[in-house]
């Protein structure tokens, strides 16, 4: 059977960095396959080559078995491949229909402009693909998954017999997980060949038929009927057999809570985002070498919650205070001399300065440590001696410290993120989602990170829209709906019950 799209010997680097390394794979016709991979291991790196967004060092690129010059997006979105990005790309600002007329490959205008004819002929498209939006409305005021079900319009518009998506559930809800799941096997049923990045072994099992595995560059196994793996075995393929290790949270559950470091007192906050509640008579405590877990379906709180915490967002009425002092009267920076620390919901926009080094990304924050005595200058060679350390002692995967934050992939980001906001203890951290998007290995560390803070004494808030992983690492529990606390737990936790909290469900 010729292969719907093929690569061989196809290797790529980054300056000292090897993303892939002599990676040769055949997708068939028809499928879902899936890409599995620890951050870092090149997936995204091969997801860009075929779609003609890289360009190799080596090796070639075949769609239905003829060849595809390299690095030419044009040729290969003509011969019926196209990407879905992790990152979204329809801009924010535009209509649904504007978005869609600027970005696809088909066009539906005329050669004399019509917003009126425009919006008639996406808005078909729209329907017929079920997606409930319409196509005036502005991209940045819909729902994340309605934005991704756009984006597979927009390539599907230009007839894409296959179609790539990176890493598609990273920023999604468990509801739109499955709704997502269940679009991608019609896709597959319509004779579309689809590659998925994912970083869950439950979904691949879930919606893959065939799994690869890259590990550090290199393809460690080929396309594999799921039906033939395991998710032990698709670890030990991810990370190697010699590589897992127990977390060991279960034996930080006996560390005792101390008294209260950080206290809300009927917090209401004033929101000017659209769609966005703001709190509303938020009141609860987190003592010391304590996690506090939020759950609830996102857009309910969660974001002013953190927003408000750190000094983004302003209080209508009440009082929050961390060790006794106002935090009301601070600013973000005086907030963090005070010891708070965060780890943003994007680390790509809001946790980095991706055109930045790595060093001023890990030391700005700290910078008047760093003055040379008796002197207005700033010790450059210490922010950057300092930075080194940091980001070694979290284990992140750099060539050097000048090499610009976007160069990392998004673990080793989120690394860089933890070894900042971690240096030097916290009273508080906020944790934003802090495993989206990121492989288990990956996941792992970073909730191991915030273990180990717990046992330092901080007092830990995690927001997740995981309930595995609230449940696992939290000592209890709140549920945030439409800016209210409808349900506080404490471990060992009841799905049901917070599950009812969440969806305002009466038993």
């Amino acid at each position: 059977m010729t292969p719907a799209l093929s690569c061989e010997g196809v290797s790529v680097r980054y300056g000292t960095v090897e993303a892939l390394r002599n990676v040769s794979i055949r997708f068939e016709p028809g499928k879902i396959h899936a890409l599995l991979g620890q951050n870092g291991a090149g997936k995204t790196t091969l997801a860009r080559f075929c779609a003609g967004l890289v360009r190799a060092d080596a090796g070639r690129l075949a769609i239905d078995g003829d060849r595809i010059a390299p690095g030419d997006v044009s040729e290969v979105r003509s011969r019926g491949l196209d990407i879905v990005h992790q990152r979204l790309t329809l801009p924010p600002g535009f209509t649904v229909a504007d978005a869609l007329e600027f970005s696809a490959t088909k066009k539906k205008g005329r050669a004399i402009f019509s917003t009126s004819a425009i919006a008639r002929a996406w808005g078909d498209e729209i329907r017929q693909a079920g997606v409930n939006a319409s196509p005036f409305a502005r991209i940045g005021t819909l729902p994340i998954e309605t934005v991704q079900s756009l984006e597979i319009l927009r390539a599907l518009s230009g007839h894409a017999r296959i179609l790539i998506l990176d890493e598609p559930t990273a920023l999604l809800a468990p509801g739109a997980i499955t709704a997502l799941f269940e679009r991608l096997r019609r896709l597959r049923d319509t004779g579309v060949s689809l590659v998925v990045i994912l970083h869950k072994l439950q979904e691949v099992l879930e919606v893959a038929d065939t799994v690869s595995v890259l590990r550090e560059g290199r393809l460690v196994a080929g396309p594999t009927p799921v039906a033939e793996t395991t998710s032990a075995g698709l670890s030990d393929l991810m990370i190697g057999s010699s590589g897992r290790q127990s977390s060991g949270r279960d034996a930080r559950r006996a560390v005792t809570t101390g008294a209260p470091r950080l206290e809300f007192d009927g917090v209401t906050t004033v929101t000017r985002k659209a769609g966005e509640p703001g709190l509303r008579d938020v009141s609860f405590q987190v003592g010391a070498s304590e996690i506090l877990g939020v759950a609830g379906i996102e857009g309910n709180g969660q974001r002013q919650l953190a927003d408000v915490t750190c000094g983004f967002a302003r209080l209508a009425s009440g009082r929050i205070t961390l060790d006794g002092q106002d935090l009301s009267v601070l600013s973000a920076e005086e907030r963090r001399r005070a010891g708070m620390r965060a780890v943003p919901f994007d680390r790509m926009s809001e946790g980095a300065s991706l055109e930045t080094s790595l060093w001023e990304n890990v030391t700005t924050w700290s910078a008047e440590t760093f003055r040379i005595p008796r002197s207005p200058f700033l010790s450059v060679r210490a922010m950057r001696d300092r930075a080194r350390h940091l980001l070694n002692g979290l284990g992140v995967r750099f060539s050097n410290v000048d090499q610009l934050a976007i160069s990392l992939s998004g673990g080793n980001l989120q690394r860089l993120i933890l070894s900042r906001e971690l240096a030097g203890g916290a009273a508080l951290l906020v944790a934003a989602q802090p495993t989206r998007g990121l492989d288990f290995s990956a996941a792992e560390f970073v909730l191991d990170c915030l273990g180990r803070l717990r046992d330092d004494g901080s007092a830990i808030i995690m927001m997740s829209s995981d309930l595995d992983e609230l449940f696992e690492v939290s000592d209890r529990l709140i549920v945030l709906r439409a800016g209210r606390i409808s349900g506080e737990f404490t471990a060992p936790f009841d799905r049901r019950s917070v599950g009812d909290a969440m969806v305002g469900a009466s038993r």
